[in-house]
């Protein structure tokens, strides 16, 4: 959480500006008294450690009921047996130090400012023979905390524990100011070059559509010219045409051209069967001539018609004398 620091120069920054001297005094007091060191854990876990090693007891319990009240008492209540198992395992490891320092005047200072409240958990009831121990670190139930892995595991969950928290607790408006800055310069990087690369697709898409149409108009003169080519390389020179040089006229069709076609076809017929019922008549006839069965030329006058006729005349030679 290094913003916090950046923070805290704004705070400084404005008290200054407002002329807030004793606050200011005050603020930077506190500030080199902070137990919470900007809450970097690594800052933590190093003052932790000192107080260890200085066997400074009071100043343990005092940082940790720190942490307590302003951390560890907002977490939900499934966190406290965590929060109980780290407490103790920091005691252990004071003890621990303690005694490869060589230091038992504080081993049982321990004890007795500590006892009263150790006494009712049932982890520390080995723990109370500690300082009477000649060889702690072979007993069985102090043997696992003078190894380096338990140590070191010790540290690394406190320092993944207090992270954990540091990320998830809920951080004051001006803390924010930092990294929705930063947030808003990233945002507005990245839309600058969004902006950048639409550009760059719209001029594309430009270049494209207008090369697009200078072929497709290219195209259309290159086809009219090779229409008006293949329809007037043909003529041949001079005033003589030919027959391909004629271009025939658009004349739509008749509506019903099959129509028109079927009366033509009954016309013909019609004409060529009067045609040849006249040939047939004409041919009789010449056949008769040729055959002589003419009605006038082959029919013989017989005696009752010639009496008929001698009869006739002279009947009516002699009526038209009479008369």
């Amino acid at each position: 959480m290094a913003h916090i620091q950046y923070t805290d120069g704004l705070v400084r920054e404005y008290v200054l500006f407002r002329g807030f001297s004793n606050t200011l005094k005050s603020f930077d007091a506190e500030l080199k008294n902070d137990k919470d060191k900007s809450f970097r854990v690594d800052k933590i876990i190093d003052q932790l450690m000192q107080l260890i090693q200085s066997q400074d007891l009071q100043g343990l319990r005092d940082l940790w009921a720190h942490l307590n009240n302003h951390l560890f008492r907002n977490l939900e209540h499934s966190y406290t047996a965590a929060v109980n198992k780290l407490e103790q395992s920091i005691l252990k490891f004071y003890l621990i130090i303690a005694y490869m320092s060589n230091k038992p005047d504080k081993i049982n200072e321990f004890f007795t400012k500590l006892a009263p409240e150790l006494v009712s958990q049932g982890e520390w009831k080995e723990w109370f023979f500690f300082p009477f121990c000649k060889n702690p670190e072979e007993h069985s139930a102090f043997a696992v905390c003078f190894t380096k892995q338990w140590q070191d595991t010790l540290l690394i969950s406190l320092h993944n524990f207090l992270s954990t928290i540091y990320q998830c607790m809920p951080q004051p408006t001006i803390s924010k100011v930092e990294t929705e800055s930063s947030l808003l310069r990233k945002l507005q990087e990245e839309n600058a070059q969004l902006r950048s690369k639409l550009q760059s697709i719209q001029q594309q898409s430009a270049s494209a559509a207008a090369a697009a149409a200078s072929s497709s108009s290219h195209q259309s003169r290159l086809t009219s010219f090779n229409d008006g080519k293949t329809r007037y390389s043909t003529r041949p020179v001079g005033n003589a045409q030919s027959l391909n040089d004629i271009v025939p006229f658009d004349i739509p069709p008749p509506a019903h051209i099959v129509d028109d076609f079927y009366i033509i076809a009954q016309e013909s017929n019609n004409i060529g069967n009067a045609a040849e019922s006249q040939a047939r008549g004409l041919k009789s006839l010449i056949r008769n001539i040729s055959s002589g069965g003419s009605p006038v030329l082959g029919r013989k006058d017989t005696a009752s018609d010639r009496n008929k006729r001698r009869s006739g005349s002279v009947g009516s030679r002699s009526n038209w004398i009479h008369s």
